[in-house]
């Protein structure tokens, strides 16, 4: 088992969590988790820096592995973060997988985009993720459907392709997850109802894949 900080971006400035990062590591955490955000949950947090661009001081300044949770087909193209997936590989072999999720629209609806049923969304999201595996496969990639690409190719390739991941919340996303990406993100809940949730990814077409899961504790 592997016990990870977790970088809240929505809660602390970037240059603290670089900070906190270093101390995670020096403390004895074993990988970082890093959150996504374009607005905080509230105005009380304050903070929503760009988990890309501090990934990569954060890589560069430790030597743990790393995960972030991503959203594309909104406020990302998956292109962009096939791209940013492979540069940040390239430079920190295997040491960063990435969680794909359908949003929330807290962050996403920035673009002023409908934002889509959740049924629509997790269509986009299968979409952004062939779109993505196959960029970090070397292919060149044309598409057309809830996103759009047009002869995209990455030059720039890590040696390993990283794990993509699903994030999933729901018994039916996790079951779902299942069948195309190559691990699960969920959150804690009640031992019965996450015991359903891994039981569902595992049943169908994860077993043996890794699971990561969201804990929020506090001590005094």
């Amino acid at each position: 088992m592997t016990i990870a900080y977790h970088a809240s971006h929505e809660q602390f400035a970037p240059s603290v969590l670089l900070e906190l990062s270093k101390l995670a590591q020096a403390c004895g955490f074993n990988a970082i988790s890093s959150s996504d955000h374009f607005h905080p949950w509230s105005e009380r947090q304050g903070e929503s820096g760009f988990s890309f661009a501090w990934l990569g001081a954060a890589l560069q300044s430790t030597t743990l592995p790393y995960s972030v949770v991503c959203a594309p087909g909104q406020r990302y193209h998956p292109a962009i973060v096939a791209q940013a997936i492979a540069t940040l590989n390239e430079m920190f072999p295997g040491r960063l997988s990435v969680a794909l999720g359908s949003g929330e629209a807290l962050n996403e609806s920035i673009t002023g985009d409908k934002w889509p049923e959740k049924s629509l969304r997790n269509a986009r999201l299968l979409e952004c993720y062939q779109v993505i595996s196959k960029l970090l496969d070397g292919e060149e990639v044309n598409h057309r459907g809830l996103v759009n690409v047009e002869k995209a190719r990455l030059y720039t390739l890590p040696k390993e392709k990283p794990l993509l991941f699903c994030a999933a919340v729901s018994l039916e996303t996790a079951r779902w997850a299942g069948e195309w990406a190559d691990g699960l993100l969920t959150t804690h809940k009640p031992h019965h109802e996450l015991e359903k949730v891994v039981q569902a990814f595992r049943s169908n077409g994860g077993a043996g894949k890794p699971i990561h899961l969201k804990v929020q504790v506090s001590y005094s």
